[in-house]
């Protein structure tokens, strides 16, 4: 009778997590700049562009040292901003790198990621799909307007130079149980972005701003009208540095301008939004 009632009990806390985790939400953190954190549903963490100690992030180095596990770091491009504390946290994780082919090459070769952690099964190009974390996300390459070439570190060949990293791009992140977000990388506003939203539905789009190396209010709003985001706009790229002068309240003002009624969410630095 005992273990007969232990197997019930059993088999209902198992019941009880399942649907504990079926009812899981995505989480969603911004570091500044263009970094974020992406909490699955099922506890696997993504990051993107992860330059965690940006001058945007007075918590950079803390934020860094409590990341914990780290399953896949998302490269849109090959930019310091971009890159920035990418292979540290591969190092200590063992973070599988999803990038275009080339720029994964460029990373182990110039960057030193770790070889083992930059295989063949989390490469992609544009137009491409992949299907990752035992199929709970999917991950769609964009294009970018934008350059990639990076800098070699201090240690590898070419060092101090700057090397080919393939192409600027940008990435759709489908959650299982979750939301479909499009994070533009560095771009300028083109018209095919109208295309993302054919093929898959985006919920959350986040788009930089800060103009001069990306496009700036004006066109990002006109990028939102393209992509035609379900939920949700968020602005990234912009006041790290005294050049990136596009701000949300501009962007807030072109999309009204634009005739859009879709939401901007101005995040602050380190605030998690959960789906």
């Amino acid at each position: 009778m005992k273990r007969l009632l232990s197997f019930a009990l059993l088999a209902w806390a198992s019941l009880l997590a399942a649907t504990s985790l079926a009812a899981g939400k995505t989480e969603l953190t911004w570091y500044g700049h263009s970094a974020f954190r992406l909490k699955t549903p099922a506890g696997r963490v993504i990051l993107v562009d992860p330059w965690i100690t940006n001058p945007a992030n007075p918590r950079g180095q803390n934020d860094l040292e409590q990341l914990g596990p780290v399953d896949l770091i998302l490269l849109t491009h090959g930019h310091g901003d971009h890159i920035g504390n990418t292979v540290d946290i591969a190092r200590r994780t063992g973070a599988k790198l999803v990038a275009t082919a080339d720029l994964s090459r460029a990373m182990v070769a110039y960057r030193g990621y770790p070889k083992e952690a930059a295989t063949p099964a989390t490469i992609g190009h544009f137009g491409g799909e992949l299907s990752l974390l035992d199929d709970e996300v999917k991950v769609a390459f964009v294009p970018a307007l934008h350059g990639s070439d990076l800098e070699a570190a201090e240690g590898m060949p070419n060092a101090g130079l700057l090397v080919a990293g393939g192409e600027a791009g940008g990435f759709l992140i489908s959650v299982r149980d979750g939301p479909a977000i499009y994070h533009a990388g560095d771009t300028d506003v083109f018209s095919d972005m109208a295309l993302v939203q054919r093929f898959r539905s985006v919920d959350i789009f986040i788009a930089p701003i800060g103009d001069k190396f990306t496009m700036g209010p004006g066109r990002a709003a006109l990028a939102t009208r393209f992509v035609a985001p379900r939920s949700m706009v968020i602005p990234m790229h912009y006041g790290t540095f005294p050049a990136l002068t596009g701000t949300p309240a501009a962007f807030g003002q072109a999309l009204k301008a634009e005739g859009l009624k879709t939401p901007m969410r101005e995040m602050r630095v380190g605030e998690t939004l959960a789906f």
